[in-house]
């Protein structure tokens, strides 16, 4: 075998590669591809981060829609069959939507089917419920009234309950007609509605016989209550 030459390997050496160097390009380029890669995570960061906002604000938005929506779906009518005909009553959702609540929640419960007119006062109110003490006071107030000019800033035909009671008890919910403005109206009762059709059933109801204690000589009441959207 040939020996080699020093100068040979000498210069075998030279033609060997040294490490290889970075062209400034190729770093360019990966700076501007970590730059890529960063914008990327940030803009889909901020995508996600949105996105979970927009959710919270239809979440919370649904929320109140559905709370004005059960608001809109509760009916505005209640309809009075009573045993002289049916009286319609305009419910006031906006001024007593608690006491609306309740009555409502106590027609579908059936509380009202069967109840009787317990106290008819002419020219002042028809009261139905539960016979309590208070209705005392009310036939002391319709023997002084009746004697007394009728005020003009009380309505007549006016649908409420007595202020005496919890809106939250099942038992209690006395429910009133006025048949007459009442000046101290604002002082016994809680209005949640007024009479738009069957005025004439009213004045009819009105005019039943009664004993000295304003109590229906025959009975008469609520046959039962229809909810309605319209009247």
């Amino acid at each position: 075998m040939a020996r080699i030459k020093p100068q040979a390997l000498l210069l075998q050496s030279k033609k060997k590669k040294g490490p290889t160097r970075i062209s400034l390009t190729t770093i360019i380029a990966c700076n501007l591809l970590v730059i890529l890669i960063v914008l990327s995570l940030y803009g889909t960061y901020r995508h996600w981060y949105r996105r979970s906002g927009d959710q919270l604000d239809d979440i919370e938005h649904s929320e109140t829609t559905f709370g004005e929506q059960k608001k809109f779906d509760l009916p505005s009518y209640a309809i009075l069959n009573t045993a002289k005909g049916p009286i319609t009553a305009e419910l006031f959702k906006d001024a007593s939507p608690e006491v609306v609540d309740k009555f409502i929640d106590l027609c579908q419960k059936g509380h009202f089917k069967g109840m009787l007119f317990h106290r008819v006062i002419k020219n002042y109110v028809i009261q139905g419920g539960e016979e309590l003490g208070a209705a005392e006071d009310w036939t002391l107030k319709g023997k002084a009234h009746s004697q007394l000019a009728i005020s003009p800033k009380h309505e007549a035909f006016m649908l409420g309950t007595t202020k005496t009671k919890p809106i939250t008890e099942n038992k209690g919910f006395e429910l009133f007609i006025t048949t007459a403005p009442i000046p101290d109206l604002n002082d016994k009762l809680i209005v949640f509605g007024r009479v738009v059709k069957g005025e004439d059933v009213v004045q009819e109801i009105e005019e039943v016989d009664t004993d000295e204690h304003y109590r229906p000589k025959s009975a008469i009441g609520i046959i039962d209550i229809a909810l309605r959207h319209k009247p």
